[in-house]
């Protein structure tokens, strides 16, 4: 069957625990339920001891009545089979309802624990994985984690009750019991036997079905340029590719989990054909009676349904098993940032130092290589260059996005590493080229910046761009939805709520990641007007692609394959006719006042 894995994935950061690692790991999280956990295992204890008395009791009654038939030891017998199944419903309500409050509180710690661990990963590491992949281990593989303390409790349950009837049998009829007894090692090792390939094609299964998350996710997040070119089809191809992949694989699992149960069967059958040829030659021989025959008779399904279900569970706990894997490998993949202190510095005042600094987003081709340039203090500076010249890994390693292999970086004459990281980007603020809205109304997006701001504290920042025209343009004001990533609300208006963000976050480091994209002249003349606001006083890197901010930077510097190839000021660099002018004529110099003027006069003629 080799072909079912054809084009089934791992992740870079999977790895594989031992059963007894695994086991340890999925205990730490149970332990602060431990008081309920034996009060659930004291319910189980009970149920297995109520379960073993019903048909010890029905056998004694057999035997009463058989002896000497009276109505009063029928209707006693009756009454105590009665109380038994009643305690026995007691016992299960308490043990579902303890273990359901358990098996909740480990999923909510769980899944708190695999996110929150997700979210202090470097975007290096988000850079390489898909989204709907993390969202399975975080959703469905945390549920099915917990369902190892289920099992574990049937398991339990299960080997109390044959314990009990195994002791009460052997007083009875030992060469019977011991018949019974004998098969138990053989069901041990069919189960056993099935443990490894259970929770290898368990595995599959839970990749197979997070491939098929991942390949949705991406669908639906990118369904307009599919529309846009026509690709539906393509897209439905791709789904059916990896949904007939997920379907062998299922199909696999289902094969290898079922085959278990008719080989036990067969075993159980035996054993039952056995016990009742030898339990009918004792009751023909007067060594036993017809109320024990009953009872061994009753004793053959208590014993080996338990047995079934202790073998299944070896398969089902493979499921478990997988899944906490699979979380486990999430919760320890290393976080590349290697931070050497937690300094907290109340205030920084903006200066920025690469000292030969190394970067890499992979081990094939450097990005950066000895780079080295310094920042001061309220400077706004323009990085400018081709696609592929380091731009933006220069802003994100000043955010402390990703971690550099050499060098240093120095905010305040300070190592980078050095510092506590929440505090300093508290003191950082970044704009991408694509403003990232969440859910929800224009206030809240703002407020995203400083979450205890008040109403008035928003609307402040908000009236600081375009003094507050755009906001009138708004349906509701600051109270209009925004939509998911901001899709009711037009690009301009989303480039003005990052802005207002950062004028609420009050930064000492501005980053923006101008965008490539175009909007009206009227709504580019409100993002420039917010974006003298945003910079004032503020230490800027802006990775320019208008030509008013290059025009407006203190300096300006030219990056080539990562290395700065020309720096100064905007009409100076014209003046020097190198690369830097070469990028004006592409990237610029339409957007000049001259060019326009140029442009008109060729029409006219």
């Amino acid at each position: 069957m080799g072909f079912i894995l054809d084009g089934l994935e791992t992740e870079s950061y999977d790895r594989t625990y031992s059963d007894r690692e695994l086991a340890r790991r999925i205990a730490e999280f149970f332990r602060p339920y431990l008081g309920r956990l034996i009060l659930t295992a004291l319910a189980l204890l009970f149920m297995s001891i109520v379960g073993a008395l019903s048909p010890i009791l029905i056998a004694k009654v057999i035997d009463w009545v058989s002896s000497a038939p009276r109505w009063g030891i029928l209707l006693g017998a009756s009454l105590g089979v009665s109380a038994l199944g009643a305690m026995n419903w007691v016992f299960n309500y308490i043990h579902e309802r303890l273990i359901t409050i358990i098996v909740g509180h480990v999923v909510y710690d769980v899944r708190r624990r695999v996110f929150e661990r997700t979210l202090s990963q470097d975007l290096s590491f988000f850079d390489t994985q898909a989204t709907g992949k993390l969202v399975s281990r975080i959703v469905s593989d945390t549920q099915d984690f917990s369902n190892v303390v289920t099992l574990t409790a049937e398991f339990f349950s299960q080997f109390f009750m044959i314990l009990l009837l195994t002791g009460f049998l052997y007083s009875v009829h030992p060469t019977l019991t011991l018949i019974l007894l004998a098969m138990a090692p053989v069901a041990a090792g069919i189960a056993l036997s099935f443990r490894k390939v259970a929770r290898k094609v368990t595995l599959e299964a839970k990749q197979a079905n997070a491939q098929i998350n991942g390949q949705i996710q991406e669908s639906v997040s990118g369904i307009m340029v599919a529309k846009a070119f026509r690709k539906e089809q393509a897209l439905f191809d791709t789904f059916q590719k990896n949904n007939r992949l997920s379907y062998r694989v299922g199909w696999r699992r289902g094969i290898v989990l079922n085959t278990i149960f008719p080989i036990m069967g067969i075993t159980s059958g035996s054993a039952n054909a056995l016990v009742a040829y030898v339990a009918a030659i004792a009751v023909f021989g007067g060594k036993l009676s017809v109320g024990d025959w009953y009872l061994f008779m009753q004793a053959v399904g208590f014993f080996w349904w338990p047995l079934l279900n202790i073998a299944s569970f070896w398969s089902q706990l493979q499921d478990g098993f997988s899944a906490a894997e699979r979380v486990f490998a999430l919760i320890d993949h290393p976080n590349r940032l290697q931070q050497k202190g937690s300094l907290v510095l109340p205030a920084i005042r903006g200066k920025i130092e690469f000292r030969d600094v190394v970067f890499s987003y992979n081990e094939k081709e450097r990005v950066l290589d000895g780079f080295s340039l310094r920042i001061e203090p309220g400077e706004i500076l323009a990085v400018v260059g081709h696609t592929g010249a380091g731009k933006s890994s220069l802003a994100k390693l000043v955010a402390r996005f990703y971690e550099f292999q050499g060098g240093e970086i120095l905010i305040d004459d300070r190592d980078i590493r050095s510092l506590d990281l929440e505090s300093y980007r508290r003191q950082v603020g970044y704009v991408t080229q694509d403003p990232f809205l969440f859910r929800g109304t224009v206030r809240e997006n703002i407020r995203y910046g400083l979450p205890d701001a008040s109403d008035g504290e928003v609307l402040k920042a908000a009236l600081r761009l375009a003094k507050g025209e755009w906001l009138e343009e708004l349906s509701e004001g600051l109270d209009t939805e925004v939509g998911e990533q901001g899709s009711r609300i037009s690009y301009g208006q989303r480039q003005l709520i990052a802005l207002a963000r950062i004028l609420l976050k009050n930064p000492r480091i501005f980053i923006l990641d101008e965008a490539t994209a175009s909007v009206d002249p009227f709504t580019e003349a409100r993002i420039q007007e917010g974006l003298v606001s945003v910079m004032e006083g503020r230490t800027a890197i802006v990775i320019a692609h208008r030509l008013s901010t290059v025009r407006n930077a203190h300096r300006i510097i030219v990056l080539d394959h990562g290395r700065i190839v020309e720096e100064g000021a905007h009409e100076e660099l014209l003046g020097r006719g190198g690369e830097y002018a070469s990028l004006y004529n592409t990237y610029f110099r339409h957007q000049s006042q001259e060019y326009l003027e140029e442009t008109k006069s060729l029409l006219k003629k």
